[in-house]
């Protein structure tokens, strides 16, 4: 049977995600997800879908997710990119200083896809070309790598800095040779540092203008600097955003670009060679009404980065090396405790952390934050190993 299978499909080496486990029930921090419910209002939206209209169920959702496009827009709008640093003042939300967007973000700024990994797969099929290398941090999300093989896109890795930050400098270098484009996560994953936006400026200013520049936002919420202000000044600019995260939706599998139109029009083209219906009827009422609760996840997001600043104090102050977050999760090593060692011993204790075998971040692990009971949790169970 295997004489059948495609020269491609044997080069492939498919994403590993977080641990699954069926065989227990533990407290899983090992996936990024959110701790906290999706809000009420969800909720109540998919309810009243589900019973209001139940013949929607045996028709085809709109190609185009129109209103899930104008309500996405309308929660960047009110929140400026960033929810843990938005102002809440009863049901209204406004963006912190820092995060204002000088300008107005539009329906036709925003292409959604089902999940982030899919609207990445259709921007790596739509802006980077097999003849030409991108360039991307050595260290990053993991499924770059996936669709480079599965594309057939030459990569080219530049190593991170000894402080764990991307080397900006090198990878502008290696894009103005390579003429392939950039590609990274910022804040990054999974070290959990991020540029600022006048850093990635800086970067566009000195990157050619004819080549795609993508920015994955995955984690933004959680205190980085979102570029959605740069696509002002620059037509080249691909941000990648995702509802798994921030919005308490890593089951709801929503994921979304935000680009000027032109781009986003591209993007659409791609998706419509390949599946004319990507967002499924529930999962575009569920975001829809996602959005218009931009409240709720303001305050899920800012308990979200108090237990990260928490837990990372602890971990501090017990011997690890820590480096310091602005997303979701830690990225930390002990001293004398190997990552993969450190791994078995909690997950001994009923608790999932992650653990790369990537030469390079072997001795570390990848802490998911969650809620304040299952910090709590956590704590106890590195303090009976650690001792």
């Amino acid at each position: 049977m295997i004489m059948i299978v495609s020269n491609r499909m044997k080069g492939l080496h498919p994403y590993v995600p977080g641990e699954q486990p069926k065989d227990r029930v533990y407290i899983k921090l090992n996936a990024n997800e959110n701790p906290y419910a999706p809000s009420p209002k969800v909720n109540k939206a998919l309810i009243d879908f589900v019973q209001s209209h139940p013949e929607k169920m045996g028709l085809y959702p709109d190609p185009d997710s129109t209103e899930l496009h104008a309500a996405i827009a309308d929660m960047l709008n009110q929140c400026g990119g960033v929810l843990c640093r938005a102002k809440v003042d009863g049901d209204k939300v406004t963006p912190s200083e820092k995060d204002k967007i000088p300008f107005t973000v539009t329906p036709d700024m925003i292409y959604t896809g089902n999940g982030s990994d899919e609207v990445l797969s259709f921007v790596f099929y739509a802006f980077f070309d097999s003849g030409k290398k991108f360039v991307m941090p050595e260290f990053t999300y993991s499924f770059y790598p996936v669709y480079a093989g599965f594309y057939n896109i030459p990569m080219d890795t530049v190593p991170l800095k000894e402080d764990w930050s991307l080397d900006v400098e090198e990878m502008l270098k290696r894009a103005k040779s390579d003429k392939g484009g950039i590609i990274f996560a910022n804040p990054n994953a999974p070290t959990g540092l991020g540029l600022t936006r006048n850093q990635v400026r800086e970067m566009l200013s000195k990157a050619s203008s004819d080549e795609i520049f993508i920015v994955d936002e995955a984690y933004v919420d959680f205190g980085g600097e979102s570029c959605i202000p740069l696509l002002k000044d620059f037509k080249n600019l691909v941000i990648v955003r995702t509802f798994s995260k921030s919005l308490c939706g890593a089951g709801q599998r929503l994921g979304y670009i935000v680009a000027n139109p032109e781009l986003v029009n591209i993007v659409t083209t791609v998706k419509n060679s390949v599946n004319h219906f990507p967002i499924d009827a529930l999962s575009q009422v569920s975001g829809k009404a996602a959005c218009t609760d931009v409240a709720y996840y303001v305050e899920t997001s800012k308990k979200v980065v108090e237990e990260r600043d928490k837990f990372y104090d602890f971990l501090s102050e017990n011997g690890f090396y820590v480096i310091k977050s602005q997303t979701n999760f830690l990225f930390a090593k002990h001293p004398s405790i190997s990552g993969e060692e450190l791994y078995k011993m909690i997950k001994n204790e009923g608790l999932l952390i992650r653990h790369f075998a990537t030469p390079g971040i072997e001795n570390f692990v990848r802490i998911s934050i969650g809620s304040k009971e299952q910090m709590q949790a956590l704590k106890e169970a590195f303090e009976k190993v650690i001792k």
